[in-house]
């Protein structure tokens, strides 16, 4: 588990006040300063003591009276911009340190310009909340600003070089943060001398760079060195330089288990501090922290719970009750008495914990691109799956402890999709000058880069791509920014909300896979088991029940088996039967006994679970379930909160079939051909040339008719072009090839331009303004919002790299993105003529008024029932997203 949440920067690092233009105030403007600096000395005091919480509404109210005496652009607002930042940052709430920093540093670059050094601070602290992608290039300009204006061996030049070190260590780039941190270390000797107590923190730095590297020899001499000095210059009982070098000798020592010379280390320091600061102060609670898990990690739990037990009203002083920063303490403890054998006293710690952290989600996630967004939330999940395995592993028969690991499941999983989908949606409905233009060139990077990765005959440019993936990243990132106010207000997630959306014969079944936790484990890297399947399974009413599936690595394993026999038509029954069964028995036989008369199943898969397709699988009676259930997939069943958004105003369906791909997508219409039967709707996947299809022709002939005021677009106008100009079509069918590259295929690292279709031109990568390849990354930038159905009538379209929690990353997210309801998909490589006769009947049911799960379903026994019965004509494609009528 994550132990420990502040940095050892906490001692303290040198900043850089910002210059205050001296005005001349009237005596009332006079008296309100005056207000505002007592206001500001309070704010120190409570800082100095950790009482964050009581310093910001102080601060707030100074910040408030400078605006109106000195005006808004004042640089003594800048500086109180800055300062509530930080405070921000202290309390967690990282949205709003970055809208504080980001306010500061206008403000100072409009007075002071863009290359002046108070202007480094700002921008190292607003780095300090970035991922890496973003952090750097801040960082970079902050040591240039400071070499350029202060000359390249001033002090706060050496600032710069620890703070673009720390984000080389993080990211595993060793060499060069060892050289930037011994410049720092240089030029501090330099202008302070060797034992100046301001050397002493980058020998922490190169010390902890060379333990993560296992070179503790020169870890140990550097910490040794450090504390030397602290004491020499400052004397032992030194309780901010001393006593932090102190504390990085015991965590080293604890990492080697060496537990007697690090507790020695501990209690030295403890006795320090609580002279020095008193027996509430942040730096304590710190320090009892690290002595509770050397404790625990020698499965003394006993001492290591009392000690926590004192540091937790500490942190709750200093941080409020409310604070992200108590996760950690919370879940130390409530770890502390399951490893004692009472899990029942750990679940209300748990609980508080997991309600802070969807606090701090709800603020924060909005933040940063996907990939952040991603990384943001993959820090959670350690704490996930200990709630999972606290129900499942020891508290099974626990009320509490089922509806809190069912609850945690339904905020987190897919919780990227469903914050992006937020941005996405928000941003489209209200939409300002600044906002398009961001979103328009959101979509002309995103454009460029699918051109690039599709160029005929030639590898892609891996440079380039990287230069225009970190422009998206930037660009999605900004525009996030710009809709945090919108999806701030979006609706809380709990069982309760979730239990409503589920229609009476309905049952969400949620998959998830977990890492078993050991609370008596010694280290991070010990903590977990192998991954293990488990399911919730929730009605309408009443409360949740659940199962575990057992070893993941058994499960996949099946699935691979079974999809590797549906695959196989020349196989037929024994084989695929007898694979089909065994991955139901293991796992939707537990399904079945827990959903009771249901005979809708709203399936959330998770893992490789993803690319079954459940309507297969075969029960003890040998019947398939798709003969008794109506199925539907979603990637959580947080997507049930999504699907009764009322919808925009559509426009008429439109039909893409039949696509020329040898010619380019230009010219008149073509008319309708007649029927190819038997071509798969894929060719060589790796080299992306395709053959014709014209049995999609046929198949838009006599679907068209079926769908009012419906355009089809065949032949040289079935172009990327034309599907990019038709926005909120009501449905949009799309009858062509399908592509699914795997990881490294074609050396795309991205998996939404992995993904894609072809359309008209292409083969030779001619279509007008685009080269006709639809990828993944491309359809996030339509505008589906009025679409109720898109139908991909096409290969593996619901393929795509699968990532544990968020579903899969192909054509069904990107739809999701951009506003689609519901969602038709294969698989796998599916047959061109039982294709043809799977979609007619599917539409003829539509348009009876049957719901768009239930039609497919339909068309799909009907099928079962003729001479093309196997799975593999019938089971390969599924409803995703609103099972519903069409309205």
């Amino acid at each position: 588990m994550h132990r420990r949440l502040l940095p050892l920067a906490a001692w303290g690092l040198l900043s850089v006040g910002i210059a205050v233009v001296p005005t001349v105030p009237s005596w009332a403007q006079l008296s309100e300063l005056q207000e505002a600096r007592r206001l500001q000395q309070q704010v120190v005091k409570l800082q100095e003591q950790g009482r964050y919480t009581e310093a910001l509404p102080l601060l707030k109210r100074s910040l408030t009276i400078q605006e109106k005496v000195l005006g808004p652009e004042h640089l003594a607002v800048a500086e109180s911009w800055f300062e509530l930042a930080e405070l921000y940052q202290n309390l967690g709430d990282f949205t709003a340190a970055e809208l504080a920093y980001q306010r500061s540093l206008a403000i100072a670059e409009k007075a002071l310009g863009p290359e002046h050094p108070a202007l480094a601070e700002i921008l190292d602290s607003l780095a300090g909340l970035y991922e890496a992608q973003q952090a750097e290039p801040l960082l970079r300009r902050s040591l240039a600003i400071r070499e350029k204006a202060l000359g390249p061996e001033h002090l706060q030049v050496s600032e710069s070089l620890i703070r673009l070190a720390q984000l080389y260590k993080e990211q595993g780039n060793y060499a060069e943060a060892e050289r930037l941190l011994r410049r720092s270390l240089a030029i501090r000797e330099k202008a302070l001398g060797p034992d100046n107590p301001l050397v002493t923190g980058i020998l922490g730095e190169l010390a902890d760079l060379y333990k993560r590297q296992g070179n503790y020899t020169d870890a140990e001499r550097l910490l040794r060195r450090s504390l030397a000095i602290g004491e020499k210059v400052l004397g032992p009982e030194d309780p901010l330089f001393v006593v932090a070098a102190r504390h990085r000798l015991a965590e080293l020592y604890k990492e080697r288990r060496n537990y007697g010379a690090a507790e020695s280390l501990y209690r030295e320091n403890l006795a320090i501090l609580e002279k020095t600061l008193g027996p509430e102060h942040l730096l304590v609670a710190i320090n009892l922290d690290g002595l509770a898990e050397l404790f625990k990690e020698q499965g003394n739990y006993t001492e290591a719970k009392r000690l926590l037990q004192r540091s937790l009203p500490i942190w709750e002083k200093a941080l409020g009750p409310e604070s992200r920063f108590l996760v950690v303490f919370l879940t130390n403890l409530a770890e502390l008495y399951w490893a004692q054998g009472q899990p029942a006293q750990a679940l209300p710690l748990y609980q508080r914990s997991a309600d802070l952290e969807e606090t701090f989600l709800t603020r924060n996630l909005i933040r940063g691109d996907e990939s952040a967004k991603r990384d943001f939330l993959a820090a959670l999940w350690p704490r996930t799956d200990a709630v999972v395995s606290l129900h499942l592993q020891a508290l099974p028969q626990e009320r509490q402890a089922v509806r809190l690991a069912l609850t945690t499941l339904l905020q987190r999983k897919g919780r990227v999709l469903d914050a992006l989908s937020a941005v996405y949606q928000s941003l489209r409905q209200r939409l300002g000058p600044q906002e398009q233009a961001l979103f328009d060139q959101l979509v002309a990077v995103r454009s460029q880069m699918a051109r690039l990765a599709a160029a005929k005959d030639s590898p892609p440019p891996v440079a380039l791509l990287k230069q225009l993936t970190a422009q998206d990243q930037q660009l999605e990132a900004e525009l996030s920014r710009r809709s945090r106010e919108f999806a701030q207000a979006q609706a809380p997630v709990t069982l309760a909300a979730v239990q409503q959306a589920i229609p009476a014969q309905g049952a969400l079944v949620e998959l998830v896979v977990y890492r078993p936790f050991n609370p008596k484990a010694k280290s991070d890297d010990e903590a977990f088991g192998a991954a293990r399947y488990g399911v919730y399974v929730l009605r309408a009413k009443g409360d949740p029940g659940w199962a575990d599936l057992g070893p993941a690595g058994e499960i996949d394993a099946l699935v691979e088996r079974y999809r590797r026999a549906l695959l196989d038509v020349r196989r037929g029954g024994g084989e695929l039967q007898g694979a089909a069964r065994a991955l139901d028995a293991r796992v939707m036989a537990p399904v079945r006994r827990l959903v009771g008369d249901a005979t809708h199943l709203l399936i959330a898969p998770d893992g490789q679970l993803n690319l079954v397709p459940f309507g297969a699988l075969v029960d003890e009676q040998g019947r398939y379930m798709l003969e008794r259930y109506l199925i539907t997939y979603l990637t959580s069943g947080r997507d049930l909160l999504r699907l009764g958004a009322p919808a925009v105003p559509s426009a008429p369906p439109l039909v893409v079939a039949d696509p020329a791909y040898d010619r380019p997508g230009q010219g008149p219409a073509v008319q309708l051909a007649g029927l190819v039967r038997g071509q798969p709707r894929a060719a060589a996947l790796g080299r992306l040339v395709f053959g014709p299809l014209p049995g999609t022709a046929q198949e838009a002939a006599q679907i068209a008719p079926l769908l009012p005021q419906a355009r089809a677009l065949t032949g040289v106008q079935a172009t990327e072009t034309a599907v990019k100009a038709s926005p909120n079509a009501r449905v949009l069918h799309l009858a062509t090839h399908g592509f699914f590259l795997r990881a490294g295929g074609g050396g795309l690292d991205h998996p939404l331009l992995r993904s894609g279709l072809a359309l008209a031109g292409f083969n030779l990568r001619q279509s007008g303004p685009d080269d006709g390849v639809l990828t993944a990354l491309e359809v996030t930038g339509l505008d589906l919002r009025g679409t109720q159905l898109v139908v991909l009538s096409a290969c593996e379209t619901g393929l795509g790299d699968v990532a544990a929690g968020e579903g899969v990353y192909g054509l069904r997210r990107a739809l999701v993105l951009a506003g689609a309801q519901a969602q038709v998909m294969s698989l796998w490589k599916v047959d061109d003529q039982a294709t043809q006769e799977l979609m007619v009947g599917f539409y003829r049911r539509l348009a009876q008024g049957v719901g768009r799960g239930e039609a497919l379903r339909q068309a799909q026994l009907a099928m079962l029932q003729s001479s093309r019965k196997e799975p593999y004509y019938w089971a390969g494609f599924v409803v995703a997203g609103d099972w519903r009528g069409m309205r």
